[in-house]
Parts: C-alpha cells; sequence; structure tokens
C-alpha cells in the first residue's frame, strides 16, 4: 500500500469514527473514545508540534492510527462498515471553516482555563 493510500484510508477512518460516534450502536465508551480520537485527528493542534523535526510528525504517524485502530476493534463491524462508505462518500464535499474555528476556540478556551487554573494553584504556593 502507497503511503498516500494510507493516509487517504486513515482519513476516512477518522471520519468515519466520528459518524459512528454519532451511531446509537455504538457502545458508550467507543464513542467517548472515537470523539477523542477524531477530535486530536482533525484539531489544527498537535500533541508534539510539526516544525519539530521527525519528532514533530511521529504523533500523527503513530497516535493517531493506534487510536483509529483502537477505536474499530471496539464498534461493531457492520457499523463501521456504514459509516466508512459514508465517509468514502464524504470526501468530495466542501471544507467546513466554521468547524475549524470551533475546534480552535475550544482549544485556545482549554489552554486559558488550564492557565488561569496553575495560576490561582501555584499563586498561593509561592
Amino acid at each position: 500500500m502507497a503511503l498516500s493510500e494510507w493516509a487517504r484510508t486513515i482519513k476516512r477512518d477518522v471520519h468515519a469514527l466520528y459518524l459512528a460516534a454519532g451511531d446509537p450502536r455504538t457502545p458508550w465508551y467507543a464513542k467517548a473514545l472515537a470523539l477523542c480520537v477524531a477530535g486530536y485527528a482533525l484539531s489544527p493542534i498537535d500533541l508534539i508540534p510539526d516544525f519539530i523535526p521527525v519528532i514533530g510528525y511521529l504523533d500523527d504517524v503513530i497516535l493517531v492510527p493506534l487510536g483509529v485502530l483502537a477505536v474499530i476493534k471496539m464498534i461493531p463491524p457492520e457499523v463501521m462498515a456504514e459509516h466508512r462508505q459514508a465517509a468514502a462518500l464524504a470526501v468530495d464535499r466542501p471544507v467546513s471553516r466554521s468547524a475549524a474555528v470551533i475546534i480552535a476556540c475550544i482549544w485556545i478556551a482549554s489552554v486559558a482555563l488550564a492557565g488561569w487554573l496553575g495560576y490561582r494553584y501555584f499563586a498561593g504556593r509561592f
């Protein structure tokens, strides 16, 4: 399998996981992990920034595929097949810029909250 084909397969499966997370036939624990994996894969912010040579892409090449495989094992095969087909059809649709803005806002709010809580915790210590 060529690298570009593998990347397309992972991208399709991430979208299929997102769709499967909204399906009532998917177990709750698979839904929770599917949303985490899909959110991380689609997020513009990485655990390891991509500008760091070699290891910057390590999370994209290792963490995302492993997360996808783990969630796929939790979802019933017929549900996953249905959502893979829907994700393959959605490839030709336009990209949602508003979803990217919402994800970025969630990340910014999370970082701000963590900073505020950290400040409140450590401000009294020193």
